[in-house]
């Protein structure tokens, strides 16, 4: 017995990885809304229900006779494999059919995803437990107590347990998500293969079983080994007026980040470099490690306006480094906070970033705020997870501590995304910022006909002094018209920029679901703007 218990553990982790894994597969089809998370856990609860159900009415056999040992072994070692096949077909089809089901409808795209890549191997893996238990009623003949369902659920949760932090410790930050997807297939492949070649227990149709099991060792095996060429995510792919490889991929429990390099120009051997974290480009550098984001600029340029005399500063979110390592080239005494290792390895390796320059804290923003060392003269916020900052880090307590760890006049400079054609949702930011740090000015660039644009938020507990003029002389020339421009206009807050909005508290997010749509309608723009084996992790 202990052969079926090994079974039952095994795949009770492979229900959780591949549960995981699907999350990381769909965000950059889908992003990490609202809306996707209920698909992924509505479809997973669904797919486990019915297998529950479909178990243990297999098990019940025909006019309720139970089936003997050796067809419910049978059954219960047949399972594994079947799963690895569908999680081959889903691997072999949804490189393809994501992005246009993206397209269609991000929420019901969402749904069908998850279905795709869940429904039939959680539905397979989860019909083992009843079975188990069926084993065993059969073999000892129990009618009392609950005939070892409890200790079956038991080592089938823990194993749920060892499958996510083997997948998020040992898979994911080595491997591919497609690749770690088709690790999950073998090993259920192999599970059923051992079964049928050393059964624990009275087995029929052994050749049945074994078969069923090679074929699926066999193609989870082979597409794994090629999985690079079938999935042509590592390029060369064209992209705006350039052709782009995969330079480096990094995966982690924060995303796929992707280091993209541009093919070199002939006569010059100039290229372009890419932050890309799960879809979303966060940075692009030319070959001089010199910043080519609007962004960057914009928020130096707003910290030394309101702070011409800035000797301290706190970066929260670092991504590829720029913004600390521009305000340290100045003098400026930097500390920054990412929670995500990765961040730093690529920042230092691909963007030039220097940790013997910046004081790096490897720490979620929130916690760090909360126990902030010291205050600062400005606090850079630049959080961002998916298609937004997430909710714990824009409520009403997250701008509090935000608040207590700014010096006397000192100010918060934030890079959000403002959707001009939903303003609700921003409205919802503003409101809560207001309640904390009520002297706001806002600035967004003129960039004709972009509706979700980078929109930056100064913020105060005190009034600060107005603005002063101030000269950046390595702005791109792309970048510099727009850049002046944008500062000599700043948005006071008004009636009209919080119309409709609401305070969010940790207790309380009314903005939810007006945030959710925004999101949803942003990651629409960004999958009809990338190929699509770019957004293949």
């Amino acid at each position: 017995m202990p052969l079926l218990y090994a079974i039952v553990f095994i795949s009770g982790g492979a229900i959780l990885a591949l549960e995981l894994l699907a999350s990381r597969i769909m965000t950059p089809y889908f992003g990490v809304s609202l809306y996707i998370w209920t698909g992924i856990l509505s479809i997973t609860l669904v797919s486990l229900a019915l297998g529950y159900w479909a178990g243990g009415r297999y098990a019940n056999g025909r006019d309720s006779k139970p089936l003997p040992v050796a067809r419910l072994v049978q059954g219960y070692a047949l399972m594994p494999a079947v799963a690895a096949l569908a999680i081959v077909a889903a691997c072999l089809v949804y490189p393809h059919l994501f992005s246009p089901l993206s397209m269609w409808s991000l929420v019901f795209g969402a749904f069908a995803a998850c279905l795709i890549l869940l429904f039939l191997p959680l539905v397979a893996t989860s019909a083992m437990n009843p079975l188990l238990v069926a084993i065993f009623l059969q073999s000892t003949g129990r009618q009392a107590g609950d005939a070892g369902a409890g200790k079956v659920f038991f080592v089938s949760t823990i194993g749920s347990v060892a499958g996510v932090l083997v997948t998020a410790f040992g898979l994911i930050p080595y491997t591919s998500n497609f690749a770690a997807t088709l690790v999950v297939a073998l090993t259920l492949a192999l599970l059923s293969l051992v079964t049928a070649a050393v059964p624990p227990a009275p087995l029929a149709a052994r050749k049945t079983i074994a078969a069923t099991a090679m074929t699926g060792a066999l193609a989870s095996g082979l597409l794994l080994w090629q999985a690079d060429a079938y999935t042509g995510r590592m390029g060369p792919v064209s992209y705006g007026d350039s052709s782009w490889r995969v330079e480096a991929a990094h995966g982690s429990l924060f995303g796929t980040v992707k280091i993209l390099k541009s093919e070199p120009e002939r006569d010059s051997g100039r290229f372009r470099r890419i932050y890309f974290h799960d879809g979303l480009i966060q940075n692009t550098v030319d070959s001089n490690g010199r910043s080519m984001s609007f962004y960057t600029y914009a928020l130096e340029a707003l910290a030394y306006a309101y702070r011409p005399e800035m000797r301290t500063a706190l970066v929260l979110g670092m991504g590829a480094g720029i913004v600390p390592m521009q305000l340290t080239a100045r003098g400026v005494q930097v500390e920054a906070v990412e929670i995500d290792p990765i961040s730093l390895r690529v920042a230092q390796r691909f963007f030039g970033f220097d940790p013997a320059r910046v004081r790096v804290h490897q720490a979620d923003a929130r916690a760090f705020l909360h126990h902030c060392p010291q205050r600062f003269d400005v606090v850079v916020l630049d959080l961002f997870h998916g298609d937004g900052t997430p909710d714990y880090l824009v409520t009403r307590e997250f701008f509090r501590d935000l608040k207590q760890c700014l010096s006397k006049r000192g100010v918060a400079v934030f890079n959000t995304f403002a959707d001009l054609e939903r303003p609700v949702s921003y409205a919802h930011f503003l409101a809560t910022l207001q309640s904390e740090l009520p002297h706001i000015m806002l600035y967004r660039p003129d960039w004709p006909g972009a509706t979700h644009i980078n929109s930056f938020v100064v913020a105060g507990a005190e009034q600060p002094a107005a603005p002063v003029k101030v000269t950046l002389d390595y702005v791109p020339e792309r970048h510099s018209e727009a850049l002046w421009a944008m500062l000599a206009r700043p948005i006071p807050l008004n009636a009209s920029l919080l119309a409709g909005g609401v305070v969010v508290t940790d207790a309380r997010n009314a903005a939810a679901l007006d945030t959710a749509l925004t999101q949803v309608i942003y990651r629409r723009a960004v999958v009809e703007a990338l190929p699509k084996e770019l957004l293949l992790n």
